[in-house]
């Protein structure tokens, strides 16, 4: 990761589950809204392609809760009105509801990235969030090998969860060849049928990916990207293509 700003003034002392910031807020994080980025460290998947590989490990420790209540008045100074909480996986902290209600009072909206494998902290989250992102790593067949995670019955769950609410949402796949065959992205539409908005991103290959078999793959090629476009149609009511 890059721009990022952990609290090591605070090791010894972890205090909120905010482990990083990202140092500028982002444009692209909450649709319409300045957004500050809160990373939490953490996972349940093992995916080999992920960019935040640093944090998929055991939580480490966070900011102090002072620490993070100065950066939150810095933001607040700077126009944002947003705060993304990604990670890791955030439903993995005990600490996600009280994370969402501190940045509640400060006046921000809350945007949840998650990938989905929790649902029972998701529905937890949900009536405190303004917005929320979930990963779809493939069709259900496709999560032991992509993602490590057996528990699928827990994804369709989330989706489920999703897909009823009131939250404005995403999903969002990175699409990587050739894994993600057609049949694949056809289990995976199933999955999300009627959902308001479906991304799919492009691979890319980086040195800092969490194996070695991803950092040599080749980037998804834009015309697979639109040819999936055309798959995915029936399946959202808005198709996104990111990094075409």
């Amino acid at each position: 990761m890059q721009n990022i700003e952990p609290d090591k003034a605070n090791a010894e002392k972890p205090d909120s589950p905010v482990y990083a910031v990202l140092e500028k807020p982002s444009m692209i994080d909450f649709p319409g809204s300045l957004c500050g980025v809160f990373f939490l460290t953490g996972c349940n998947f093992t995916c080999g392609f992920c960019h935040n590989a640093s944090l998929m490990s055991a939580k480490q420790a966070g900011l102090s809760w002072d620490r993070l209540d100065a950066i939150c008045s810095r933001f607040k100074a700077d126009w944002v009105d947003a705060i993304c909480i990604t990670g890791g996986e955030p439903t993995l902290s005990v600490h996600l509801v009280e994370l969402i209600e501190f940045l509640r009072e400060r006046g921000f909206k809350i945007k949840l990235d998650s990938n989905g494998g929790r649902p029972d902290v998701l529905k937890k989250c949900l009536p405190l969030v303004d917005y929320i992102a979930m990963d779809i790593k493939a069709g259900l067949s496709g999560y032991p090998e992509i993602a490590g995670f057996i528990e699928t019955e827990k994804i369709e769950e989330s989706i489920k969860l999703i897909k009823r609410s009131d939250i404005e949402h995403e999903f969002r796949t990175t699409v990587i060849e050739p894994f993600h065959t057609d049949e694949q992205m056809h289990e995976a539409g199933q999955l999300i049928q009627g959902c308001n908005r479906y991304v799919m991103q492009a691979f890319v290959p980086q040195e800092t990916l969490a194996t070695e078999e991803f950092r040599t793959k080749k980037r998804t090629t834009p015309d697979r990207l639109r040819h999936l476009e055309k798959i995915m149609a029936p399946y959202a009511k808005e198709i996104i293509i990111r990094g075409a």
